[in-house]
């Protein structure tokens, strides 16, 4: 059984954040490897491992690591697959892995999760592969509703149980209630391109600039795109009715100054891969943090601040698993930038 993804810790006291990863990928029956390398004091090894790793099949690379977590990016130089940070808390609450994995300069992407998520990284490696595998897309579809089902009994486990004078349990009781589905309008979406393999959302005006850069990097590397400025708070039934009708999308960036709502969003409404672009806002602050920061079952693959460059080499990276020509491609874009 050849593994499609690489768990890679930077040290064995990480393995409990692959234990998460690897229950999920246990409960999506997606078959993994799990190593020990450190990018300071075993790069030979990393090295090795991944550009074998590459050459036998592997399809996703996890990297997990604390400190100055240089292990995912140290991933990123030895193979064309995309790769998934997960950054470690040892010190400062896991900031200084954050921003170590997730500032990765163009055009070497990190896929980055959350502080000590490796269940998100799972998921996320499995909605990279489900692209080109149906059977492993509905696993993740079905995942998902695991985990909303948690929420809804949530109510009946927990606040039902609840006993207070003033408080009414059976007050729109969620075991009794209807839930109907958002109304989606097909004919108003605003999409140019509904056959695009990728759907770019932009929350603010001012944030097109940092959007153009991903459509030129996407053009460059031949991949169809489409893009929208919408705010899933201000324009909530536009937004709704562009990301249902984006179906045939494989991959969603989500471009924002304005908190996360943009990429937050878009993760509730499809179980497709979504990459997020934190951009600063006219104030100075960007929210590289709520990006990130997700609940499991939801992740955001979050690139650096106004990266959006980088963003679509990773969109490359996932859609070259299964695509030789975005390969080479990927190949000449990462030669030119090195040789300028």
């Amino acid at each position: 059984m050849t593994p499609k993804i690489m768990i890679i810790l930077g040290s064995g006291s990480d393995i409990a954040i692959a234990e998460k990863a690897m229950d999920i990928l246990d409960k999506l029956e997606i078959p993994y490897s799990l190593k020990i390398a450190s990018a300071h004091r075993t790069p030979n090894l990393v090295r090795e491992i991944v550009k074998q790793g590459t050459d036998a099949g592997i399809e996703v690379f996890i990297g997990i690591a604390g400190l100055a977590a240089h292990l995912p990016g140290t991933i990123a130089a030895y193979t064309p697959r995309p790769v998934i940070g997960v950054p470690v808390d040892v010190k400062s609450a896991g900031m200084d892995a954050l921003d170590s994995i997730i500032q990765m300069p163009y055009p070497s992407p990190i896929a980055t999760v959350g502080i000590d998520r490796g269940d998100n990284a799972a998921i996320l490696a499995a909605q990279f592969i489900g692209i080109h595998n149906d059977e492993i897309h509905q696993r993740v579809i079905n995942l998902r509703k695991e985990y909303a089902r948690k929420v809804i009994d949530s109510n009946e486990s927990i606040v039902q149980a609840i006993d207070r004078p003033f408080i009414n349990n059976d007050f729109l009781r969620i075991r009794d209630l209807e839930i109907n589905k958002a109304e989606f309008d097909e004919e108003n979406s605003g999409c140019k391109n509904k056959d695009a393999e990728v759907a770019i959302i932009v929350g603010r005006q001012t944030d097109v600039v940092v959007a153009k850069k991903i459509t030129v990097i996407l053009d460059r590397l031949k991949i169809t795109h489409d893009i929208k400025v919408v705010c899933p708070i201000r324009s909530n039934r536009k937004f709704i009715n562009y990301v249902k009708s984006m179906k045939n999308a494989k991959i969603f960036i989500g471009v924002s100054s304005n908190s996360s709502q943009v990429t937050g969003g878009i993760v509730g409404l499809t179980a497709r891969p979504v990459i997020g672009v934190p951009c600063t806002n006219e104030n100075g602050d960007d929210y590289r943090l709520t990006t990130v920061s997700m609940p499991p079952g939801v992740p955001v693959a979050t690139v650096g601040i106004n990266n959006g460059k980088n963003a679509a080499v990773l969109s490359g990276e996932i859609l070259s698993i299964d695509n030789p020509e975005i390969v080479q491609l990927l190949d000449k874009l990462k030669d030119k930038k090195i040789n300028l």
